[in-house]
């Protein structure tokens, strides 16, 4: 089972407190936290043996259930399928480049403001939270 997440649930990479930021290595001390879904094989045992040999990776696991991961799989979905699938990209600014492309007419042609209705309140806690078992 993978370790507990001490740190913040956000996806980034951030600086390794024992890094200075400005040296050539301090990529090498970044810390790299992955947001997965819940699916088993995330949490066998070997993959908790793996994190345990790497340190500077943590895992946080989306809550089960979560319908907004689906719209977000689904834009990186259409992005892979319409913009990045055949695609030959040399040098890293083409692909930069075709990804920008993509946002600025996705966003001109099939962007909507996202209104939440769910009361994160009644949607993220277990319905027997806080009582005693």
């Amino acid at each position: 089972m993978p370790r507990p997440v001490p740190r913040s649930s956000a996806f980034s990479a951030k600086a390794s407190p024992s890094g200075d930021g400005a040296s050539k290595n301090s990529i090498a001390r970044l810390l790299i936290e992955a947001i997965l879904d819940n699916y088993a094989a995330h949490k066998l045992p070997k993959v908790g043996a793996w994190l345990d040999r790497h340190p500077r990776w943590t895992f946080h696991f989306v809550p089960t259930s979560c319908s907004w991961l689906n719209a977000v799989e689904g834009f990186f979905a259409k992005l892979a399928k319409r913009r990045l699938k055949r695609g030959v990209f040399r040098p890293l600014t083409d692909l930069q480049a075709a990804i920008d492309r993509f946002l600025e007419e996705h966003n001109r042609s099939n962007s909507r403001p996202f209104t939440w209705t769910a009361d994160p309140e009644k949607s993220f806690l277990p319905s027997n939270a806080g009582t005693k078992s």
